[in-house]
Order: structure tokens, then C-alpha cells, then sequence
């Protein structure tokens, strides 16, 4: 049995990259989410943008994001280095982030939107196989869960910078996003400076054709049940817009309901980095059966909410399921890759999901406009239950996590 006072104090074993690359996180989240948060507001009224034009540049940035993570996770096994490429990708977003101030038409707009997920997509995979790198395996759920958590900090104090802002500046969108410049400048500075790459064991070289058939095939059948368990889950957790759309349909003041994604960012982030610890010292598949069983508890809750009031506990119940999810099935990749195609795997899994999530959310749609809101999250509960199913068929990969980890999961 672990000592209660030694996994207590299991946080020290973080490592100082991890806590660095999860205040880049907070950063670069505050300041995207500061022009976020507004930019379509801006496109449609200070630029009379069609809602059209605002559907397709989030379209095309956000493809154009999934497209490059898998390249990116590729080329960091292949180069046997991650911060560059991490580097490379948040500079990119930091390096545009003034465009947004500076624009005079849509199609700037367009250009650094699209810029900014370029940089997005190069970041993401790289990122997180450095953090299980950087990580010892029996605080690799800790660490996951610790960038998590800053990372959805910066989620919910992005928007409400913007509110304060815009209220202080007289509604000047320019002012608010000459100012969200300084954090995404400081995200590039922390990388920079703080965050060192691990060095190599003796053994291990660059994989110099990641994307192969040979390669792809070490990537074990526990890999690929995570990835398909994380797919059947995210096609049931469609885009937060939709938690929006109901609350304002139960009467909630337009006015509000971004107060909606802000209670949803806070449980989440006060229960990411408790949930990836106590993933280290119980196992990870407990915990993910919890959090997708939050999520069946939030989609019943949302689909028969008959006020507002309850569709804020639905809420609730949404920020803990990502809570309890999305670190923990982060590190369930770094526990199943081999760890030089961490890089690959982590791109692969970051494909296939966001395509899923977008799917997700087109699915969504159509059956709120077709059938009613209700049957959009019963269709929710449905696939996640469909995920809880098939957690029982996940297995460590022997070797790769730490032994109470594995004793968990048995």
C-alpha cells in the first residue's frame, strides 16, 4: 500500500518542464480566448462579415489544425526533439496574435486565424510527448493533469478578461486585442527560457520514417482500443456551444450564457489535476469509467432540464467529466506508445478525435434542428455508454507504466 504521506507530497516530483509548459498553456489560453471570445462579435459587427464567412475561417482553421497535428507529432519522432517544434508552434500564435489589432478586412482576419491553428496543430502532439518524456510514468497522470488544469484556467479567465476589458475600454475590440498580444508573447519568452528537452536514453534514436507500415505497426492493439475508446467518447461530447444553446433556450439572458462556459471551465479545471493524480495511484481506467459516467449523468440532466437552474448542474457535471477524462486519456497514449513514436501516437489519436468531434457536432446539430434538444443529448448518453462498454478491453502495455499504476488497472 502507498505511503498516504509520500503520494500526498507526489506533486514535488513534477518536473519544472511540466510546470513550464502548463504556464505556457495559461498564457497562450488567456490570450487566445481574449480574442475568441470576441472575434466573431468584430467580424459580424465592426467588419459586417456574413455568419457564413465567420462558419467557414472557424472551419478551415480548426481542419487546418487537425491536419498538421499528426504531421507535427511525426517530424518530432523523426528529428528525436520536441521543444522545437513546440516552440515553433506557439511562437506562431504568439508571432500573429497582432495581426488581429492591425486588421483591416476579412481576409487579414482570415490569414491569422488561419496562422494561429497552424501553430496550433504544429504544438499539440509534440507538447504531449514531451510532458511523458519530461515525466516520470508513476506522475505521468499528475503532470497531464496539472497542464490540463492551467490550460482550462486560461479557458475561463480569457473570456472573462475580454468582458472586463471591453467594459473598461468603452467596447474598443483593438484595445482588448493589442492587450491579448502580452500574455501569448510571454508563453513564447516561458518556452524559451524554462522549458529544457530530456535527454535521449543511450538506446533510443530518431525514427527516421515514423509514418511507415512497419512503424505504425509497433503501435500495440492497447493503443488503438484507447484511440478507439477516446473516438466513441468524443463523437458523445459534441461541441460546449451546445450547452450554450440549451441554456439560452430554457430562458437564460443572452447577456449570461457565456457564463455557462465559465462555470463549466472551472469545475474543470479544479478537477483535472486531482483527477490525473489520483490516476497515478488507483489506476486510469477507474477514473475514466467515473468521468464517462459524469457525462451520461449530464446529458440525462441536460436533456430533461426544465430551468435553467438545472441545466447549470448539467453543466456541472460537463466540466467534471472533462475533468476527469481528457488528462487521464492523454497519459493512457504515452502508457501504450512506444516512446520514440509518442509524437506519432499523440498525432494519430489528436486526428481521429478532433475529426470525430467535428462530426460530433454537425450529428448534433442536425438532430436539435430535426427532432429537439432533448434527443441531442440522449444520442450524448448513448455513445458514451457505448465508450464505458468498451474500457474493459483496454490493457497496459507491460513496461510502460509504474507498477502501482498497473496494479490499479488489473
Amino acid at each position: 500500500m502507498a505511503d498516504p504521506d509520500r503520494s500526498w507530497l507526489r506533486w514535488r516530483r513534477i518536473p519544472g518542464g511540466v510546470w513550464a509548459l502548463g504556464a505556457v498553456s495559461l498564457l497562450m489560453d488567456l490570450s487566445s480566448e481574449m480574442i475568441h471570445a470576441l472575434l466573431p462579435l468584430y467580424l459580424a459587427v465592426g467588419l459586417g462579415a456574413s455568419m457564413l464567412t465567420v462558419g467557414i475561417i472557424e472551419g478551415v482553421a480548426e481542419a487546418t489544425a487537425l491536419i498538421v497535428k499528426i504531421f507535427s507529432g511525426a517530424l518530432s519522432d523523426w528529428l528525436g526533439k520536441r521543444k522545437l517544434l513546440v516552440a515553433m508552434g506557439y511562437g506562431l500564435a504568439a508571432f500573429t496574435k497582432p495581426v488581429f489589432p492591425l486588421a483591416t478586412s476579412i481576409g487579414w482576419l482570415f490569414a491569422a486565424r488561419f496562422v494561429d491553428r497552424i501553430g496550433k496543430g504544429i504544438r499539440g502532439a509534440p507538447r504531449d510527448a514531451l510532458i511523458a518524456d519530461l515525466s516520470p510514468p508513476d506522475v505521468r497522470g499528475t503532470s497531464f493533469g496539472l497542464r490540463q488544469s492551467l490550460d482550462t484556467v486560461g479557458a475561463f479567465l480569457g473570456p472573462l478578461a475580454a468582458i472586463g476589458l471591453m467594459i473598461v475600454f468603452a467596447n474598443s475590440f483593438t484595445t482588448v486585442f493589442w492587450i491579448a498580444t502580452i500574455p501569448a508573447i510571454a508563453a513564447f519568452v516561458v518556452i524559451i527560457l524554462f522549458v529544457h528537452e530530456p535527454p535521449r536514453p543511450a538506446d533510443s534514436k530518431p525514427q527516421r520514417s515514423p509514418l511507415t507500415r512497419k512503424e505504425i505497426a509497433r503501435l500495440e492493439t492497447a493503443f488503438w482500443m484507447v484511440v478507439v475508446v477516446g473516438t466513441l467518447f468524443t463523437l458523445a461530447r459534441f461541441s460546449e456551444a451546445f450547452l450554450l444553446l440549451r441554456a439560452q433556450s430554457l430562458g437564460l439572458s443572452l447577456a449570461w450564457v457565456p457564463g455557462v462556459l465559465v462555470v463549466m471551465n472551472v469545475i474543470y479545471a479544479l478537477s483535472a489535476w486531482p483527477a490525473g493524480a489520483l490516476s497515478d495511484r488507483i489506476g486510469r481506467y477507474a477514473l475514466l469509467g467515473a468521468g464517462f459516467a459524469a457525462l451520461i449523468a449530464a446529458d440525462l440532466v441536460l436533456a430533461f432540464a426544465p430551468n435553467v437552474s438545472t441545466v447549470m448542474f448539467g453543466t456541472v457535471l460537463w466540466g467534471l467529466h472533462m475533468g476527469l477524462t481528457q488528462g487521464i486519456l492523454a497519459a493512457l497514449i504515452a502508457d501504450t506508445a512506444p516512446p520514440d513514436l509518442r509524437g506519432t501516437a499523440f498525432g494519430m489519436f489528436n486526428l481521429i478525435t478532433g475529426i470525430a468531434m467535428l462530426l460530433a457536432s454537425v450529428v448534433a446539430g442536425a438532430l436539435w434542428d430535426l427532432v429537439g434538444a432533448r434527443t441531442t443529448f440522449l444520442a450524448g448518453a448513448i455513445f458514451t455508454a457505448l465508450a464505458l462498454g468498451m474500457l474493459p478491453f483496454i490493457r497496459p502495455t507491460p513496461g510502460r507504466t509504474s507498477p502501482r499504476s498497473a496494479a490499479g488497472d488489473s
